[in-house]
């Protein structure tokens, strides 16, 4: 399990190092002072798990979250229980106190295992889908086999991802977005940003939005913004 460590308290940073040593399968391969340095770590290394501090001096580790189009599990660490709504508005694993106490450090880690258990029995294909594919979609006792052209958009729920179909049903599957993302068409479907997946058949409009993103109209009149990050992405693959 790679592991990068984002805080900008040095004696924070040192005493989390020192817990998870206990954790043979736990490779720390970065620790960073502030989410600039955390996100260019993030993109390069590309980690199971980060361990993310939430007030630091240049952003919060939400800012810096909102900069990043597809990350890793993050468990959230913070003096302060006040963000902890917050934190799980952006599926995160885990929200640890600081202090960091061990018993509730090894419920995280047993938590990040169970779930990689879970997602390799739905996650293990890889074989890309096209256009003209027919999905397979179970939700409780409802069953659905649909073209893959007839969802709008994914929208990651932490450990499951809601299916947003043209005819408005929504079923939710246990899946993570980054499995779903490894297998669909990339000139149908467009990774938005942290949350949703669209699919670009579906999108009526494109208008500017704050920090020169852009924000998408779909044909169901959802209103997605793209990241900042996935806004390049955007122009730089479908400018003429």
């Amino acid at each position: 399990m790679k592991v990068i460590i984002v805080d900008d308290e040095r004696l924070s940073r040192e005493e989390l190092k020192r817990l998870l040593k206990d954790y043979s399968d736990v490779e720390i391969v970065a620790e960073c002072v502030n989410a600039e340095e955390g996100k260019k770590m993030i993109e390069e290394l590309k980690p199971d798990l980060v361990f993310l501090d939430i007030e630091m001096p240049d952003k919060t580790g939400f800012e810096m979250l909102n900069e990043i189009s597809a990350i890793p599990d993050v468990v959230f660490i913070s003096a302060y229980d006040e963000y902890a709504i917050k934190a799980f508005e952006f599926q995160a694993l885990d929200y640890l106190l600081k202090p960091i106490d061990a018993k509730r450090l090894a419920e995280c880690i047993k938590k990040y295992q169970i779930k990689e258990e879970k997602e390799s029995l739905t996650s293990s294909r890889t074989d890309k889908l096209k256009h003209d594919s027919k999905i397979f979609l179970k939700d409780g006792d409802n069953c659905w086999f649909i073209s893959l052209k007839d969802v709008l958009l994914f929208e990651s729920l932490g450990n499951y991802v809601k299916v947003h179909l043209v005819n408005n049903v929504h079923p939710v599957i246990f899946n993570s977005l980054n499995a779903i993302e490894n297998r669909l068409p990339e000139d149908m479907f467009f990774r938005a940003n942290r949350k949703f997946i669209i699919n670009l058949q579906h999108v009526e409009s494109i208008s500017t939005w704050v920090n020169n993103g852009y924000m998408v109209k779909l044909s169901n009149g959802m209103d997605i913004d793209l990241s900042r990050r996935q806004s390049v992405k955007f122009r730089d693959m479908f400018s003429l």
